[in-house]
């Protein structure tokens, strides 16, 4: 905690005046108590203007190869999302065990009061579009009690887009919405059911605030797609 706080105090100010990102809805983010905030993800940089913009420590899921690369850049990625982000490691490679253990730590933030941010799309958008989301993050919410409360970036993969190592210059919007009343979702009775409309009630609150187009596709599959051809 102490280092991410130390980190935001250096790096805010910076962000801030170089890039003036634009935030709306913040009011609706608690000042205290677990919330999961699911925003939509454009590049690498969202994980950094999301911590920027909020006034509370927020805890990232975090791709395992995050955590196993080699190098200096394997050494900088352990840091920040180990020590600066706390990110909670999740191995993406079909693992049950690995998935299991990233739900836990999840509603373990949640469980502490934190606030846990989440991508619901499963990886960055490969071409600016919204896709469709996993239903990780309804098994959290409905394990935890957590609210989930949507936000929409814009502008993210103009400042960095994917595959770009260095950040350029870009007018960065965040809105965030109201948290979601998922009485009705949750009403449905099947387990399956109930995880699929909740998360894609959230996509679509997503959705809205972004104003992005949506494919009712995985952006993982046209991420495979594009590399097989």
């Amino acid at each position: 905690m102490f280092v991410y706080q130390a980190a935001k105090f250096v790096v805010e100010p910076l962000v801030k005046i170089v890039y003036r990102p634009r935030v709306e809805g913040l009011e609706h983010i608690p000042a205290d108590g677990a919330a999961i905030l699911a925003a939509n993800h454009l590049s690498f940089c969202d994980s950094f203007f999301i911590p920027i913009v909020v006034p509370r420590h927020v805890t990232f899921i975090a791709k395992a190869e995050y955590f196993d690369a080699g190098g200096l850049r394997g050494l900088w990625n352990k840091y920040f999302y180990a020590r600066f982000a706390g990110a909670v490691r999740v191995d993406r490679s079909g693992s049950r065990n690995a998935t299991t253990a990233a739900l836990e730590g999840a509603v373990e933030v949640l469980e502490r009061g934190g606030l846990f941010g989440i991508y619901p799309e499963g990886t960055r958008s490969p071409d600016g579009k919204l896709y469709r989301g996993r239903t990780g993050i309804a098994e959290i919410a409905l394990r935890s009690g957590a609210p989930i409360i949507p936000i929409g970036i814009i502008g993210t993969d103009r400042v960095q887009p994917p595959g770009k190592k260095l950040p350029r210059w870009g007018r960065v919007t965040i809105r965030v919405g109201a948290p979601l009343d998922l009485a009705e979702a949750k009403g449905l009775g099947k387990p399956a059911l109930v995880r699929r409309a909740i998360t894609d009630e959230v996509i679509e609150a997503i959705q809205k605030l972004s104003g992005q187009e949506y494919r009712h596709v995985y952006a993982s599959d046209v991420k495979e797609g594009k590399a097989a051809a």
